[in-house]
């Protein structure tokens, strides 16, 4: 692939390691991704964009902001999304526009083709900072307080099962890997994921990862049938990366028949809107408001919810799910030390 790209590296990102990508924690990434290193390098980037030719857009922590130097037109940009996406074992073409993928290293690509974007080929990476992220390495960050660190720790301890809710980008995930490295090492934790990213500090980690249908429209493997598959894998900790759809059933249905200290994060602005969204989810499995909410409510002991701002990451508020008056689904916020001691 030739690789005319333009970019001015700033001082002291340039130089990347070939081999292993120079960022400690990121491991070994495929040469594609050498056009962007002066971006991947800087451990401040968490996310990179490429708007067709309209340019490059970096966030180290404050919302993106363009990229001076890169310089690129759309048949460059269509030809560096074919090649990140195929680098993930994936493929992206006109019949498959929108295709999302994990490299080695844990680099996540998602991709976009016209006519899909109307403006040109969309590319979104998402970094990560932290390579197997601890609860002390976040609440070293500023993540949360060490008397909050201690009460998530007696959490995973108590096998309390747990949602991390919050915004994308929010850091879901990274706490989500983050609990589930505080597990005990004897522990087996199957982890099963659209795009694996949870990336754990943990001897006995087992990973299963959603495949897409091939060219034909065969071979698709969803998420709620991982699900179904990792319970007759013996875990002591079953954990859905990201609940989006139907799979959040089978998920709920686990962990109300035994399986405790289970977990997974879930998309929402704020913790009182995670009932709505917990709701939705449940509509496109077949569940009414009032079977979702007796489902979650038995399945779910503590929802944490974290929060971006400009300056960092930091984990908002909990609390408990319960059921309203109505039969439907509310989340109480809750003081997270005092939960931890019951």
């Amino acid at each position: 692939m030739s690789l005319p790209f333009v970019v001015r590296p700033r001082e002291g990102t340039g130089g990347a390691d070939a081999a292993g990508g120079g960022v400690p924690g990121r491991g070994r990434r495929p040469a594609v991704l050498d056009v962007l290193s002066p971006f991947i390098d800087d451990p401040d980037v968490s996310d990179v964009f490429v708007n067709g030719a309209q340019g490059l857009f970096v966030d180290r922590g404050a919302g993106p902001r363009r990229a001076d130097g890169w310089c690129a037109g759309e048949d460059e940009v269509r030809d560096l999304a074919v090649h990140l996406i195929g680098a993930g074992g994936r493929h992206i073409d006109d019949a498959t526009p929108c295709v999302d993928v994990r490299l080695e290293g844990g680099i996540r690509v998602h991709a976009v083709l016209p006519p899909i974007s109307p403006e040109g080929t969309l590319i979104s990476l998402r970094i990560p900072r932290l390579g197997t992220p601890t609860l002390d390495d976040l609440a070293a960050t500023g993540m949360f307080d060490r008397g909050a660190q201690r009460a998530l720790e007696q959490l995973v301890a108590g096998r309390a099962n747990l949602l991390v809710s919050g915004a994308a980008g929010a850091g879901k995930t990274t706490l989500l890997a983050a609990l589930l490295s505080a597990a005990p090492a004897h522990e087996r934790i199957v982890t099963i994921e659209d795009v694996a990213e949870l990336r754990l500090s943990h001897p006995h980690h087992a990973r299963l990862e959603a495949r897409q249908a091939n060219l034909e429209g065969a071979g698709e493997i969803a998420l709620a049938r991982l699900v179904r598959e990792a319970l007759r894998m013996r875990p002591d900790r079953l954990v859905v990366g990201e609940c989006r759809g139907a799979e959040v059933r089978e998920l709920l249905s686990a962990l109300n028949t035994g399986h405790d200290g289970g977990a997974g994060t879930v998309h929402a602005n704020g913790l009182g809107e995670v009932a709505t969204r917990l709701e939705a989810l449940g509509a496109l499995a077949g569940l009414t408001d009032h079977a979702l909410a007796r489902q979650v409510t038995s399945a779910i002991d503590v929802v944490l919810h974290v929060e971006r701002s400009a300056a960092a990451r930091r984990l908002a508020g909990a609390g408990r799910p319960r059921l309203a008056a109505t039969g439907r689904l509310e989340i109480i916020p809750v003081d997270l030390e005092e939960v931890a001691h019951r």
